[in-house]
């Protein structure tokens, strides 16, 4: 067995999963950090169990990502959406819109870049980690309060705005000449052709998911293979993803719109079941890439420069996403909430920086530092949420005081219905009609306030 070897590789990427991650939770640090850890701890700087070939297994990892934003798009039916339509555009809009404007003014005024570089850079910081800060509020239980909503929103505006920026990047380019770097096919078109093209890829994923893909499941369903079903949902997220990559466009945002079509369709649970396992042990292999990628020689190299970029990208990124909580309304603690898990660059920034080197939009010698400075932030997001769970929080969002008296449970109730979603609902009803009474939960403030007035 030799350091080149897969399943050398394999066992040192489980090893730190296996011993680092449960060891971050024991201390309150997180999985997410400690997958974080894991990457530095066996990366090329530390203890050196996986070298160059890191960059390679980043692009099999990045694979958890588009499993992730399947399974988002899985739980949002389109009626979800349009509920959702203000916090995402409003929310959304106004904190990639305020970010790339103030991140483009500042790079255009601190350095001597052309415009198209500086946009290019705003576009791209402007972006957050989804797989961090959905992975760190799921474990936090708080994606269902109000801070955690309103981020999850956010969220899903950005990875939307994924797919117009990468537009936007070919006419921001430097040469006319096109992307010397790339090879696909698609790039033998001009623009306009390439935007249908990639407008077609998109249409074909939304027709296919609406009228062929349930068929196609209902039949593999019949031969009672759960193994088949598997790889039925395996196969549907791969095709998509790999579709999206011949176009040159991220696999995510195709996963993510399939997952949103598939949302209507019976089989959505069982599809999500399925690929739920794989999303798990992928993203976790994608923290532990991402923190084995770090450039510390690149850091020691120019620590000042390093620390700048972080400090000022969590900065910008708090007093934008800070601002904005306040113009919608949101309390202290819901906004410092929203506010600290959003602070930082996202994984699409990977994505975004070597497509613009394809097109020459920027050149190495200024995605480098801006990506080392987005992986630093990405790891310190787990502790900057610790940060504002221990310390801030207990300063000032429980001082707020409430609006009402805490509510009476009456406790002789024979049923307790937790949580009143769908299914609380529904059941709800269905005790009402037979003259049950039942004491109801929920952890939502607002659907706590529906269920008062009904």
């Amino acid at each position: 067995m030799h350091e080149g070897d897969f399943l050398y590789q394999a066992m040192i990427y489980l090893a730190a999963a296996v011993f680092l991650v449960p060891l971050a939770k024991q201390v309150g640090l997180g999985s997410v950090l400690g997958f974080l850890i894991g990457g530095i701890v066996i990366g090329p700087y530390v203890l050196g169990f996986i070298g160059e070939e890191g960059q390679d297994v980043m692009h099999f990892a990045e694979f958890g990502v588009v499993m992730m934003l399947f399974l988002v798009g899985l739980e949002l039916e389109p009626s979800l959406l349009w509920k959702l339509r203000l916090p995402i555009l409003g929310l959304g809009g106004m904190q990639v819109v305020g970010t790339t404007v103030l991140v483009s003014v500042i790079t255009l005024l601190v350095t001597d870049l052309p415009w198209q570089t500086a946009l290019a850079i705003g576009l791209t910081l402007s972006l957050s980690s989804t797989a961090i800060v959905l992975q760190t509020l799921n474990e936090k239980g708080l994606l269902k309060s109000e801070g955690g909503q309103n981020a999850f929103s956010v969220l899903l505006f950005q990875d939307i705005a994924v797919i117009p920026i990468l537009a936007i990047f070919p006419l921001l380019s430097q040469s006319h000449g096109g992307s010397e770097g790339s090879h696909l096919w698609i790039d033998q078109f001009s623009t306009p052709i390439r935007t249908l093209i990639i407008l077609g890829g998109i249409s074909a994923i939304v027709v296919i998911g609406k009228f062929a893909v349930s068929p196609i499941l209902a039949f593999i369903a019949k031969s009672r293979l759960r193994g088949i079903f598997t790889a039925a949902a395996l196969l549907i997220v791969v095709a998509i993803a790999e579709l999206m990559g011949i176009m040159g466009l991220s696999p995510a945002l195709g996963t993510f719109v399939a997952g949103v079509v598939l949302a209507q369709s019976e089989y959505r649970h069982e599809l999500e079941s399925d690929v739920e396992p794989f999303k798990g042990l992928l993203l976790g292999l994608f923290f532990i890439a991402v923190g084995a990628s770090i450039d510390f020689e690149l850091i020691f190299s120019e620590p000042a420069l390093i620390a700048a970029l972080v400090v000022s990208l969590i900065v910008l990124k708090f007093l934008v996403l800070l601002l904005i909580g306040r113009v919608f309304g949101m309390k202290h603690d819901s906004n410092f909430l929203f506010t600290f898990s959003l602070a930082q660059g996202g994984e699409f920034a990977f994505v975004l920086f070597s497509f613009a080197l394809q097109n020459e939009v920027m050149d190495t010698s200024v995605t480098n530092p801006l990506i080392a400075a987005v992986v630093i932030s990405m790891a310190l997001t787990p502790l900057l949420m610790m940060f504002n769970e221990f310390v801030i929080q207990p300063r000032f969002g429980t001082k707020e005081s409430g609006e009402r008296d805490t509510d009476e449970i009456d406790e002789e109730h024979g049923v307790i219905i937790a949580g009143f979603g769908r299914y609380g609902s529904t059941v709800g009803r269905f005790l009402q009609a037979n003259a049950i009474s039942a004491t109801y939960l929920d952890f939502d403030p607002n659907m706590v306030d529906r269920m008062r007035k009904m």
